[in-house]
């Protein structure tokens, strides 16, 4: 994975509070999940095993089940009950029922503990992890009251506000909410001009 892994991890973001809204922001503002290589990059960033957790054994089908648990997730996160939303929910479920994979804790070479996997991570224990998450979210009504949308020009971007007074505006101060304070400066300096 070293060819693209700085591009990589600047592409991929990791800040919308859960690990399935996460994966939702990875069809912004393109289409990241577009390789194997990618996909195994997002599985580490976003947590889901630890560092230096071997994932040679992805496939191609891994792609194809990522995007299609994301989609289901997308649909239950904005939707509202309807016919799409009940083929969703089921999907989802389905999806949350496999087991998680299974750490352990191991001593490393300097005697600290470290978590690893007990056995290389399948496809389906891993989507069961997020579909567990997405589950999670959507039964809390404290944490689903905070899902927002991001106020960003032309960003679809979810995440969970926790911040005090929730009031946050932006999938990311450093991204949209630079990109607003940009377009609110040069809207200024113009009418100033003018």
């Amino acid at each position: 994975m070293a060819l693209g892994t700085a591009t990589v991890a600047y592409e991929l973001r990791f800040d919308a509070g859960r690990i399935c809204l996460d994966l939702l922001a990875t069809t912004h503002p393109e289409e990241r999940l577009d390789s194997t290589e990618v996909l195994c990059a997002w599985i580490v960033g976003s947590g889901l095993v630890p560092r230096g957790t071997s994932l040679v054994h992805a496939d191609p089908s891994w792609l194809v089940a990522f995007r299609e648990l994301r989609g289901w997730t997308d649909r239950l996160i904005r939707g509202t009950p309807g016919p799409g939303y009940d083929l969703a929910l089921a999907h989802v479920n389905e999806a949350a029922r496999a087991a998680p994979p299974a750490p352990c804790a191991v001593s490393a070479e300097d005697g600290t503990l470290v978590r690893e996997l007990d056995a290389p991570p399948g496809c389906a224990a891993l989507l069961g992890a997020i579909a567990r998450d997405a589950v999670e979210l959507l039964t809390d009504p404290v944490a689903r009251a905070a899902i927002r949308e991001c106020e960003g020009d032309n960003c679809p971007i979810v995440y969970l506000d926790t911040s005090r007074g929730r009031r946050r505006r932006w999938c990311s101060s450093e991204v949209c909410g630079n990109r607003e304070r940009v377009a609110r400066h040069r809207r200024r300096a113009a009418l100033s001009r003018s």
